[in-house]
């Protein structure tokens, strides 16, 4: 008779702590679901060129504006400019007002999607905030792409 009721409790406790693993592996999963819609990825102009990103995907942009290549569109509102990383260039639309310190040559980052023409369609614009000053993503796609030559220290 004690065997029996020590096999039941063993087996009650063993049905409790699976249960327990069960809910907490769906816990983990739906977190990880909700975290995806929540990422953004980090491109400069060269991984765009050569991974072929696909359009709609929500991604952050960095690089600098190339000279010559601000203005407006036709209907007076979109800025368009470009964003090179002195390897490859991406064309960029943004309907709002333009950081202060946004200015050609400068480095920005850029959140948005690729339409499907392939131009970047930025929902925000984000400009370094002083004279020496470059965005870490810009640094690092510039890097990537073998075109950063900085005499100063990373971040300064």
């Amino acid at each position: 008779m004690s065997m029996s009721r020590a096999r039941t409790r063993k087996r009650a406790r063993m049905t409790v702590v699976f249960a327990g693993l069960a809910m907490l592996g769906v816990s983990v999963a739906l977190a990880l679901l909700a975290f995806e819609d929540n990422i953004v990825f980090f491109y400069g102009p060269t991984e765009i060129v050569e991974q072929g990103v696909e359009p709609g995907q929500n991604f952050r942009l960095g690089g600098l504006v190339k000279e010559d290549s601000v203005g407006l569109a036709n209907d007076g509102v979109t800025n368009l400019f470009i964003v090179t990383d002195n390897n490859a260039n991406v064309e960029v639309a943004f309907k709002g007002i333009l950081p202060d310190l946004f200015r050609e040559g400068q480095g920005i980052v850029a959140l948005g999607a690729l339409n499907n023409e392939g131009r970047f369609i930025a929902s925000e614009v984000l400009a370094k905030h002083d004279e020496n000053y470059m965005p870490p993503e810009a640094v690092e796609a510039m890097k990537r792409a073998g075109t950063w030559k900085h005499t100063q220290e990373e971040g300064n």
